[in-house]
């Protein structure tokens, strides 16, 4: 993975690499101004012997300057040995003040050199023409780097900042209503990473939404047969109370009653991510008690433990129970069993029905789902939905493993007590899709 911060690293390494070629080419091919000392004592002895004495008129003195300053280009001044100017032609040179040998000195026009003659006279050069303020090559100089820099700097971050655009967009979408909005996942560092968390948790919300609203829409149709029922019982009781129609009334009010509590059971299984209590239990025994309550339920197998709440595993083995008794044949077979060479308890529960069809398999584990030629007063049809809710929300998963020997058999695979966050080693086909 490409780690964000590195590429910023190298973007800024880039950056510097690129204001030190540039600065080498600059200072390689860019004009000097001035020459350098070798120049300037070339011009001292060239000029030197051909000078004019001391007692010469200040007229010739300045005319030769002159000759010497349209030919060569260079500003000349003399100085006498008091230091005193003689004579000067081009630009304003300062005086050799302080000095006893020649070399560079610095004013406000530029860097000039001075040369003390053998007379003890001295002549002060200057490269003429335009000069260099080094105040304004400082400047240039750190504005070339602020340029390199700007440069190098700006694909890598209008990449990253386009992608967090990209980003923000889907996020206004899915907060405006649209719960289909996605990212692309574009890169391989922390962007991309946070784009593909942004794409898994809006796919969450769409389930979420997705369900709540057919788990309302199915609960309000489901509710409706038990009301009728209801209303018309009342509607019997006023010409005379029959033991009858009060057992059915109760019968009625008693399926409104366990539909509504699996109702608040998925929509809270759905909202938590972890268990309220969290407890080692046996998984055979508690598979014992629950099967007691029920004619022709046969247990068998080995004792697992296994963590985690006591009331939603006791819940889900109720309602295997319920729907091998509802939709199967007895008698109803329940095995409890260690998952050889995994951290994983196998509770199976087999009835000696028909099965179901393979296209069915896993549309059985949807709310309100009814396999079609089945009696719709059979069950509410979240039974099985809340089995494979709280085996999930034991790090588990729920499955139909019919087989031709045993056609209609439903198998669970749960983690067996150990360390906190252990999860089962699930077999690919029995792994949850979320």
């Amino acid at each position: 993975m490409r780690r964000l911060y590195k590429q910023i690293y190298l973007a800024i390494v880039a950056s510097l690499l690129l204001v030190v070629l540039f600065g080498g080419m600059m200072w390689r091919f860019a004009p000097h101004p001035t020459p350098g000392q070798q120049g300037f004592e070339l011009v001292g002895e060239l000029v030197a012997p051909v000078l004019p004495p001391v007692d010469a008129d200040a007229a010739v003195l300045q005319g030769f300057l002159a000759r010497i300053h349209d030919r060569l280009k260079v500003d000349l001044a003399l100085f006498d040995k008091d230091r005193s100017l003689v004579a000067a032609a081009g630009g304003r040179l300062p005086a050799p003040v302080g000095r006893e040998t020649g070399g560079w000195m610095y004013g406000r026009g530029g860097p000039a050199w001075a040369i003390r003659l053998p007379d003890d006279r001295w002549l002060v050069a200057r490269a003429g023409g335009r000069r260099w303020h080094p105040v304004l090559g400082l400047i240039a100089f750190l504005g070339s780097i602020a340029l390199a820099v700007a440069l190098c700097a700006y694909p890598m971050v209008r990449r990253l900042t386009q992608r967090l655009e990209r980003l923000q967009a889907g996020v206004e979408k899915l907060g405006a209503g649209d719960l289909a909005a996605r990212v692309n996942v574009e890169g391989r560092d922390e962007v991309a990473m946070l784009a593909a968390s942004f794409n898994r948790a809006a796919t969450r919300i769409e389930e979420l939404v997705g369900s709540h609203k057919l788990l309302l829409a199915n609960a309000s149709h489901e509710l409706r047969t038990p009301l009728a029922r209801i209303r018309m019982g009342v509607e019997l009781l006023k010409d005379g109370a029959d033991p009858r129609r009060k057992a059915d009334l109760e019968r009625d009010i008693a399926e409104i009653d366990a539909l509504i509590d699996s109702i608040l059971l998925t929509s809270r299984l759905d909202a938590v991510t972890g268990l309220e209590r969290c407890e080692e239990i046996d998984l055979l025994a508690l598979a014992a008690e629950e099967a007691a309550r029920y004619d022709g339920c046969n247990v068998d197998g080995e004792p697992v433990t296994v963590t985690g709440d006591p009331a939603l595993l006791r819940r889900m083995i109720r309602n295997l129970i319920e729907n091998a008794e509802r939709h199967g044949a007895p008698p109803v077979d329940i095995e409890v069993r260690p998952e050889i060479g995994t951290r994983a308890a196998i509770l199976t529960v087999t009835d000696h029905g028909p099965g179901i069809a393979a296209a069915d398999r896993d549309r059985v584990f949807q709310p309100f789902y009814r396999l079609s030629g089945r009696d719709r007063g059979s069950g509410a049809g979240l039974g099985l939905t809340l089995v494979r809710q709280i085996a999930r929300q034991h790090g588990g998963e729920a499955c139909w493993t019919g087989t031709p020997l045993r056609p209609s058999t439903l198998r669970i695979v749960l983690p067996v007590s150990g360390p906190p966050g252990l999860k089962p080693d699930l077999h690919p086909s029995f792994r949850p899709e979320r």
